[in-house]
């Protein structure tokens, strides 16, 4: 039997793993340095309240991706959950009822999210509304206007995305709603960012399209719902996003493949052809190797080019690679008794708080860039989900910076004078708190990314690696994207080629992104 290494059991690894187990005679062992699965789509429990690390829709326009989420997570008993439903279920479950009994695995949850600016809500996308006149006022809106005719006018070249974004939108609303956050989330001016962010992103999304959709719901036209940003149904793992995960691991391993956690690929073996023999990689008790006859990576390619030291990467491509851009992530998760900010939509929630699933935070005078409201993901997540609200604060950061090196509890307190300040919630209110550090979470296009196309010719002379996931191929992806890749790289795999053009083309359709406008 033939083996294959993989380096990390994210939601490319698993994958990996999944499909060389049920689509050949090789063994996949998975090395993961975390002690949990799942990497960016893992579920972190503190004191029984569920957090999901960024917030991860289950949608995707691939049927076997959708075929293989309900496999792992099938119905269980009864149909999804409905939101009208909502409040007798938490009643079921509360009176003893197994809530593995209760409904399906996966929630059908409604996509609520909203912009928080000016001390007011707008809708997120952009919409045009009365309330979004009213909030932003008819001075406000005469200059989105002008300056969107004048960017339809006249276009911009796209050297950038401060270009791209103002060829969709016009200059106007691109320093209200897109130029600070932008700042706020990458650390950089969106004119340092390359327009390959964009039509990674934002694909497809403009005014027009806004005009349309507002037409279409005006005059109640069934809308053909192609672009992400504005689909308004999503599905949800009961329990968060490393349910899926867990429960991958578990068929990988029923399955006879094996999963080494708490270990980190340190070096890469070149062989006698050209190719690579073996992966060394570090656990507590030292270090050992394992041969290998295929080597799938999905971790950050700026350390996989380091594990090759042994291989004679080129100097320029390993200087490429040193210089890669990535974006940290915190998360402060705050348990509070009540929300200072009222319910005033057409919604129903559980305890009558604010519906969104997360809330962009466009205030300038706040760091903080996003909020996720953890009980409008699903109910499970919070253990007293009729009495408490579990929040997750979200921030955009680099290793080393002021916030990454605060203490938990500093770092706490600051989160929640920031919500606070900005009226969401009281101090007083807080009952207990945690902080979740993610690095690398988002790989960056900008600095060297430019350059990346000859670090991707580099690896791709390697035989026998494959390039996987979010980080594994230094791309923005959403799960199913990264999933896909690692489909694509065990098709590759099993059909003898060496062409991996396929990994590397997910993810760039026209018509496919599951688009997030801002983040």
């Amino acid at each position: 039997m033939k083996t294959a290494i993989i380096i990390g059991a994210g939601p490319a690894g698993l994958t990996a793993a999944y499909y060389l187990l049920k689509e050949t005679d090789i063994k996949p062992v998975i090395i993961e340095k975390d002690n949990v699965v799942g990497g960016l789509s893992r579920t972190v429990n503190f004191e029984g309240n569920r957090m999901d690390i960024g917030g991860h829709r289950f949608f995707t326009k691939n049927d076997e991706v959708a075929a293989l989420w309900e496999k792992l997570l099938p119905p269980q008993g009864a149909p999804a959950l409905d939101d009208k439903l909502l409040g007798r279920h938490v009643e079921l479950v509360q009176g003893g009822a197994d809530p593995e009994q209760c409904d399906a695995v996966f929630l059908n949850r409604q996509r609520i999210s909203r912009i928080f600016y000016l001390r007011h809500f707008f809708a997120y996308p952009v919409s045009l509304g009365w309330e979004t006149i009213r909030n932003l006022g008819l001075s406000r809106m005469a200059g989105i206007c002008f300056s969107y005719l004048q960017a339809v006018l006249k276009k911009r070249q796209e050297n950038n995305l401060e270009d791209f974004m103002i060829n969709r939108f016009g200059r106007r609303l691109y320093e209200i709603f897109f130029e600070k956050y932008t700042e706020k989330v990458w650390g950089r001016h969106p004119r340092d960012i390359g327009a390959d962010w964009g039509s990674q992103r934002i694909k497809g999304v403009s005014i027009s399209k806004v005009l349309s959709d507002f037409l279409q719901r005006a005059l109640r036209i069934k809308r053909q719902e192609s672009e992400a940003s504005l689909i308004e149904k999503f599905r949800y793992p009961k329990y968060g996003p490393g349910q899926l995960w867990e429960r991958m691991r578990d068929e990988v391993l029923a399955m006879g493949g094996e999963i080494r956690m708490g270990c980190e690929a340190v070096e890469l073996l070149p062989g006698t052809s050209g190719d690579l023999a073996g992966v060394v990689y570090e656990c507590g008790n030292g270090r050992e190797r394992l041969d290998a006859d295929y080597v799938i990576s999905s971790m950050p390619i700026s350390q996989l080019l380091h594990t090759l030291s042994g291989y004679g990467v080129p100097d320029e491509v390993q200087a490429i690679g040193d210089k890669l851009p990535y974006r940290d992530f915190m998360t402060a998760g705050l348990l509070v008794d009540r929300l200072e900010i009222d319910n005033q939509t057409h919604h129903k929630t559980l305890g009558n708080i604010v519906p969104d699933c997360w809330i962009y935070i466009q205030e300038p005078d706040v760091k903080l860039g996003r909020l996720q409201v953890f009980n409008n993901w699903s109910p499970y997540l919070v253990e007293s989900p009729e009495s408490k609200v579990w929040l997750g604060l979200e921030y955009f950061c680099q290793q080393g910076d002021e916030m990454w090196q605060m203490q938990d509890e500093d770092f706490l307190a600051f989160a929640v004078r920031e919500l606070e300040n900005i009226g969401i919630i009281r101090h007083n209110c807080v009952e207990k708190g945690c902080v979740v550090r993610m690095e690398k979470a988002y790989p960056a296009y900008f600095g060297s990314y430019k350059d990346f196309c000859k670090v991707r010719e580099y690896l791709d002379t390697i035989p026998n690696l494959y390039c996987i996931g979010r980080n594994g191929q230094h791309r923005y992806n959403n799960m199913d994207h990264s999933m896909l890749t690692a489909i694509e790289a065990v098709r590759v795999i099993k059909s003898g080629s060496q062409d991996k053009r396929a990994l590397w083309q997910v993810n760039t359709e026209e018509n496919y992104h599951e688009v997030r406008q801002k983040g």
